[in-house]
């Protein structure tokens, strides 16, 4: 894993880290995990990540997801290049899972997808990109990231599995 996905992997140990630290926060409070942004975004990339949990929201209609599903995207936002790629990790939810997107709306909201993400496979993993996207919605993905989320559907929970938002 270590030399497929390095900077997952990484995210991974980190989470590890953080797992054995205080209390486990409840499953409805947003998680992120913050990065720096890479300078010159606009022709390399800035990434961005989240830890994902069970998803939960209270708008339009109440959902929950996997209650013990769990999973890391580090989603990688390229202006220049009118492109988003990703690398993804799940557990502990039906697999290979259905569907994988960036979503549009605040913690706790369901909203709009804005970007179709690979699903994770039969173990668990998904990366790719996607090219042609609006150079906008990369703007806002990029100054506002914590109005996005990633999610994960599966067979047995259509609406999503997991969630997490995109943080700074």
């Amino acid at each position: 894993m270590a030399s497929r996905f390095p900077i997952l992997a990484a995210l991974m140990a980190f989470a590890a880290t953080l797992a054995g630290c205080g209390e486990e926060s409840p499953p409805t409070a947003p998680q992120t995990v913050q990065l720096r942004l890479v300078a010159g975004a606009e022709h390399g990339g800035a990434p961005h990540s989240t830890i994902m949990t069970q998803e939960v929201t209270t708008t339009p209609a109440p959902w929950q997801g996997d209650p013990d599903g769990t999973g890391l995207a580090l989603i990688t936002v390229n202006v220049g290049q009118q492109a988003v790629c990703w690398e993804l990790s799940a557990s502990e939810i039906a697999l290979p899972a259905t569907a994988s997107h960036i979503h549009k709306a605040p913690p706790g909201t369901a909203g709009p997808a804005v970007v179709f993400l690979s699903p994770p496979d039969a173990a668990g993993w998904a990366a790719g990109c996607r090219s042609g996207l609006s150079r906008d919605l990369l703007r806002e993905i990029l100054t506002s990231p914590e109005s996005f989320y990633v999610n994960v559907h599966t067979s047995d929970f259509g609406p999503g599995a997991i969630r997490g938002q995109l943080g700074r």
